[in-house]
């Protein structure tokens, strides 16, 4: 099988091409990618039933590192750095909005080189909105898989389990400080109604002038948008011409992104680099 092959996307506003590459098998449940300051690769993590390792690979495919965390893999579901270099891992997957330990784990940028077993820094996190944890089937809008950092915050994005609601999403507002917070509900949007609506992974612009949130069938780009009311600005989109299970996006550069899916029989498993003219 030839490694690298092409994809054509339709974009509503502008038109772009992406070049996508096969992971290893170390990354058939890739859930979530970020780059650091350092721009020396891409920063991938898997999701719940996996190793705690997070792994750094280049534009080819190939993982150049692999970092042993000192922490329990409950649902890791995405990645996010600030501006030092620190990377943040968000443990808070929720296929039940049952979990009452939400964490993200802080890996401090002086340990990315380290070759003995990583220690971290813990942000407890309860949604300001949820009394229930035991939640009925038409109650289940507290799992999360996006977040990103920006100005001393942390901006969690929802996915709700409830049929016929899948495309909609709640924002989180949370410190980006150790110990035990708030996160606080500051926005929501539909993105649709279906599960292929539903929203596995964000990110920030370096600028902080975009954002882009990924569905399985759609990048979502909002700009022009006024403080962190990211929904109200400029809303532009970027449909594939088939469906997989799509969970990592983030940014390159103010044109190019990075998207990851997972494995699932002959599709999937890929890192795909998006340039958006």
């Amino acid at each position: 099988m030839l490694k690298h092959a092409y994809l054509f996307l339709f974009v509503l506003v502008a038109n772009c091409q992406d070049q996508s590459v096969d992971l290893p098998k170390d990354l058939n449940e890739v859930s979530g990618n970020e780059t650091t300051i350092e721009n020396n690769g891409i920063w991938m993590l898997n999701d719940s039933g996996n190793k705690s390792h997070l792994f750094l690979v280049n534009e080819e495919g190939d993982i150049e590192k692999k970092l042993k965390i000192d922490a329990k893999n409950h649902d890791w579901e995405d990645i996010t750095s600030d501006e030092k270099g620190n990377i943040y891992i968000g443990d808070f997957g929720n296929n039940g909005s049952d979990r009452k330990h939400l964490k993200i784990l802080k890996v401090n940028a002086s340990n990315l080189d380290s070759d003995d077993k990583i220690d971290i820094e813990t942000i407890s996190f309860t949604y300001e909105d949820q009394d229930d944890y035991s939640p009925k089937k038409s109650e289940l809008y507290f799992d999360c898989e996006a977040f990103f950092y920006f100005n001393n915050n942390f901006y969690l994005f929802t996915k709700t389990r409830v049929n016929n609601e899948h495309g909609k999403t709640k924002v989180y507002k949370l410190p980006a400080k150790s110990g035990k917070q708030k996160a606080k509900l500051i926005g929501n949007y539909n993105f649709g109604d279906n599960d292929y609506d539903w929203v596995t992974a964000a990110d920030i612009r370096d600028d902080g002038k975009e954002i882009a949130i990924l569905t399985q069938h759609k990048i979502h780009l909002f700009s022009d948008f006024t403080s962190d009311n990211f929904f109200n600005g400029k809303h532009q989109t970027v449909g594939f011409n088939s469906i997989t299970q799509k969970e990592g996006i983030c940014y390159k550069n103010n044109n190019t992104l990075f998207l990851t899916d997972e494995k699932n029989g002959d599709t999937g498993g890929r890192l795909y680099t998006i340039k958006i003219d």
